[in-house]
């Protein structure tokens, strides 16, 4: 497995399994046997209400605690709870997660990177993130954030591939993780004729190409599935390495293409969901 270095000096795993909309059953059964087939970065949060059945999948895939980089993000209603961080570890059964996201910045969204902060000097997350931070939110944590964060785990995919974020970034040295890392599975980006060209020519999918540029990128990126051979699919991406000029061809098909739009009431909607986590 190939991984980066974050500003902090942690190493973290290029390539890992997000768990969006599955369900318990599903991400128990899914981290089991993508940590059996070689995967090591797992990634989960409060409001995926998985958190328990992430962590059983975990211990039931026989793998040490040390060999897995975990990830879990608190929701905005967590955000002034002082004990979101050990209610957190404690659905996940472990002392510790290798990073901490705040996920939304809705509520009261500074007193929740405080709890990262803490968080972090105690020695409960090895590392701290933001989630969905852009903009206006950014430039105010910026302002005051006592700890510079190790991630910002934000949409990003060859049709939008957040370079004026980019640029923020990486003043500080923060890691870029991808979601809808497939364009939300758009058809006209998985058609696009140079990922054809390139799974031809290296005996790959045009997904697990586009999965390459990711990592190839400098980011991390976890796709998420439910399917055994999707996910082996998706680790078989890292005996390809994509030239400068593939990249560039790549590249020039960013045209500022979301698929996610956040609007001002869904912060407000995030900060008065409360998650109905499932029970011991």
């Amino acid at each position: 497995m190939e991984t980066i270095r974050l500003n902090n000096g942690l190493a973290c795993p290029v390539m890992g399994l997000g768990t969006f909309m599955l369900s318990p059953a599903d991400a128990e059964n899914s981290v089991r046997e993508a940590l059996k087939m070689g995967y090591c970065l797992v990634d989960t949060a409060n409001a995926y209400v998985n958190e328990r059945a992430v962590g059983r999948g975990m211990r039931e895939s026989g793998r040490k605690r040390e060999e897995i980089f975990l990830s879990t993000k608190l929701w905005p209603s967590e955000y002034e709870n002082s004990g979101a961080v050990d209610e957190t570890l404690e659905r996940l059964g472990t002392s510790y997660v290798d990073l901490l996201y705040i996920h939304q910045p809705a509520g009261n969204w500074l007193a929740g990177y405080r709890l990262l902060e803490k968080a972090y000097r105690e020695g409960k997350a090895k590392a701290i993130g933001i989630s969905n931070f852009e903009g206006r939110f950014l430039e105010e944590l910026e302002a005051k954030w006592e700890i510079v964060p190790q991630f910002m785990q934000v949409e990003a995919h060859p049709y939008f591939s957040q370079k004026d974020l980019r640029a923020v970034l990486d003043r500080y040295g923060i890691r870029l993780m991808s979601w809808y890392p497939l364009g939300h599975g758009d058809k006209s980006l998985l058609e696009e004729p140079v990922f054809a060209e390139l799974a031809a020519k290296y005996g790959k999918s045009p997904a697990q190409i586009i999965l390459r540029w990711h990592t190839q990128m400098g980011f991390v990126v976890i796709p998420g599935s439910r399917n055994t051979d999707h996910i082996r699919d998706n680790l078989n991406i890292l005996d390809i390495s994509l030239t400068e000029e593939e990249m560039d061809a790549i590249g020039a098909l960013d045209k500022g293409k979301r698929y996610y739009c956040r609007t001002d009431e869904q912060l407000a909607q995030f900060a008065a969901y409360r998650p109905a986590y499932e029970r011991p």
